[in-house]
């Protein structure tokens, strides 16, 4: 645990010293972009800040090849730089991107090419997650096409939630550590001599440059993450989910309390549960209006819940409880018998419904008199 930690320490320092000169360097070359309707802010911000996440990863990253126990897991694995290589890729097609607003089709291709990378490299979904039991996957190919898949889906994700001071950061932070303390649970607990794991360290090290990145970016923000930051916590979280997938045949996730074997590796797809539907939403509505299901609208989550009422800030945190609640319910399924964490998450996501809805019934219950 302590290595992780001073991995994810590593990541913090470096990622807020970045975040500071991404800032100073986008505010002195004017490296801004116009602000459209849809924008929450009024003024011109950098969306540079995804430079000082990536400053934090990939510090952190080398450092660990490096130290004591977590260099084990580069020992005769390819994995870690292939994702460093994707990740390089993906920030240099967010930042482009950032900058210039380049063409939708580009970015895709930027990001189904980081995507192609990572898989390449060696991360790939060679486990399907199923119930009641797993689908092994026999062909390379069909492995690195819903490898990349996937990747590409997560980062676009992560982008389209990235809509407000301090969301997107603030919900890698929570899923992200609600990841890492599951994956590191699970290979603490491993009969193994060898503890070490590489989506445990991905996730310390992301969690890490989120934190150093958070205070640029809550609300009054200084600067924004950008496609680039967007991009790169997506490309992350979903390179640990399919590290830990593919462990799924080695018994590391066999489990007690008569819960299905595969549910603990469901949890980074849980964590990102939020991002996915405001995802599949948006491509729904826009497709229905016969726009592109890249195009920019403002219909997404967090503007509906500003739309309600609710300030900058409570929007954000409503967001922050929403993925607490399916994050660690996520852990929660890994430690404690089913039955009883299935009816707290129904419960505690009843009550957050209705909490998230009062301003509504409040802005349309008739008035004393009428």
């Amino acid at each position: 645990m302590i290595m992780y930690l001073l991995m994810a320490l590593t990541a913090a320092v470096v990622s807020y010293a970045g975040t500071w000169g991404a800032r100073v360097a986008g505010n002195k070359l004017r490296l801004y972009r116009p602000i459209r309707s849809r924008d929450m802010h009024s003024a011109l911000i950098s969306k540079l800040g995804g430079l000082g996440i990536f400053a934090g990863f990939f510090v952190a990253l080398v450092v660990a090849s490096n130290s004591f126990f977590v260099k084990d897991i580069f020992r005769h694995n390819d994995a870690p730089w292939g994702i460093l290589a994707g990740a390089v890729v993906i920030v240099a097609v967010g930042v482009a991107d950032d900058i210039l607003d380049i063409r939708w089709w580009i970015k895709l291709l930027g990001q189904g090419a980081a995507a192609l990378i990572v898989a390449l490299w060696g991360v790939r979904m060679s486990v399907v997650p199923f119930i009641p039991e797993p689908i092994f996957l026999e062909s390379e190919i069909l492995q690195i096409v819903l490898t990349a898949g996937l990747i590409v889906t997560t980062m676009n994700a992560v982008n389209f939630i990235d809509g407000l001071d301090g969301l997107a950061a603030g919900v890698a932070i929570i899923g992200g550590g609600a990841f890492f303390l599951t994956a590191y649970w699970v290979h603490r607990n491993n009969p193994s001599t060898d503890n070490s794991d590489l989506a445990t360290l991905l996730m310390a090290i992301l969690v890490g440059s989120c934190i150093g990145f958070l205070p640029h970016n809550w609300f009054p923000a200084k600067i924004f993450m950008g496609d680039s930051g967007a991009m790169l916590i997506g490309l992350l979280m979903a390179s640990a989910g399919v590290v830990a997938t593919g462990q799924i045949g080695s018994g590391l996730y066999d489990r007690a309390n008569g819960i299905p074997t595969i549910v603990p590796i469901l949890l980074p797809f849980a964590v990102l549960s939020l991002p996915l539907l405001d995802l599949g939403m948006a491509v729904v509505r826009r497709t229905a209006r016969g726009q592109s299901p890249w195009s920019a609208d403002r219909g997404h989550l967090h503007h509906k819940l500003v739309d309600l009422g609710y300030s900058h800030r409570s929007a954000v945190v409503m967001l922050y409880v929403w993925t607490c609640i399916l994050a660690f319910g996520g852990v929660a399924f890994a430690v404690f018998p089913w039955q009883i964490v299935l009816i707290v998450i129904i419960v505690a996501a009843l009550v957050m419904a209705a909490v998230t809805a009062w301003p509504y019934f409040t802005r349309n219950s008739p008035r004393p008199g009428e």
